[in-house]
């Protein structure tokens, strides 16, 4: 038989993680292999990238099912199913696809921010037609992956300690190349008492020019408001500073933003989604996976 799109082998994944252990994802790939009675053949069948498609559709259809809060990640590599995931199943559906997901705000975001979603039969790493170039069809695939892998740091942030979120920022703000990318001089300043500041970075050896921020581990939907900025407007003063960055896991107020505005100080405002998009393109808690080179013509070479 074809192998089955990835919308197709999300009830059996759901259902094979049914008993609450955790499971490598690989083996959920295995049990779905012999469920769908795949041969070798299709197997090995390869994308245009190189990987496998069976591989391709598994790791999607398990994206999908992350997003919507029916399998968490508790480890790299590693999936397990979750209280809503337990309550779809308890509806014994015959079917687990996109539009059953899209009863959850969660995956509605998820689907809204990628915004060019998978096809009935393909998932985004599988594009294979579009009415674009080949480069945008490869941007497109690009950035629906970062969006989901956005989604996925900002949640394992959340699940850290609070100070988790402090050293992450100094190790971000000096992959930025803020102080210096080498012998970069910064300290953790987070701690009880710490006056509305968290962190600085020296942006020179002597120490005439720093970067004072404040790191907020929030939930999604607990926003930063404008007493929080007032806060941390005070505590610069107090350090003589006349700017400052203010990094959070949510996102900021419209009295925030309107705060900010007035005021003579130097403020940046980095919210839960511009966070993961640094991360993501200053490598800082992510990895590349795989490398695409496009190639072109050469116009020299054919010249006469």
């Amino acid at each position: 038989m074809a192998i089955p799109n990835f919308q197709h082998v999300m009830l059996p994944i759901l259902t094979a993680t049914s008993d609450g252990d955790v499971y490598p994802w690989r083996r959920l790939r295995d049990e779905c292999a012999r469920l769908f009675e795949a041969t070798d053949d299709e197997l090995a069948e390869k994308l245009s990238s190189g990987g496998s498609r069976f591989d391709s559709r598994i790791q999607w259809a398990i994206t999908h099912l992350v997003q919507a809060g029916l399998l968490s990640r508790p480890r790299r590599g590693h999936v397990q199913i979750t209280v809503r995931g337990r309550e779809v199943l308890a509806e014994r559906p015959e079917r687990v696809d996109m539009s059953l997901l899209s009863r959850f705000d969660d995956y509605l975001d998820f689907r809204s921010r990628t915004k060019s979603g998978p096809t009935e039969s393909t998932g985004a790493a599988e594009v294979e037609r579009e009415e674009g170039t080949p480069l945008e069809a490869i941007a497109a695939a690009v950035r629906e992956s970062n969006e989901a892998l956005g989604v996925e740091v900002l949640r394992r942030i959340r699940d850290q300690p609070p100070d988790f979120l402090e050293r992450l920022v100094l190790k971000l703000l000096t992959a930025m190349g803020y102080g210096g990318r080498a012998g970069a001089i910064t300290e953790h300043l987070g701690r009880s008492g710490d006056g509305g500041i968290d962190g600085v970075v020296w942006q020179d050896i002597l120490g005439l020019d720093r970067v004072y921020f404040q790191a907020k581990r929030y939930a999604a939907d607990n926003t930063v408001g404008r007493p929080d900025m007032q806060a941390f407007v005070g505590a610069l003063h107090g350090q003589q500073a006349e700017h400052g960055v203010f990094i959070t896991t949510s996102t900021f107020s419209s009295g925030a933003l309107a705060y900010v505005d007035k005021i003579p100080n130097r403020i940046v405002l980095i919210d839960g989604r511009r966070l993961a998009e640094l991360m993501i393109l200053h490598n800082v808690g992510v990895q590349d996976e795989t490398t695409f080179v496009l190639k072109q013509l050469d116009e020299d070479f054919f010249e006469q």
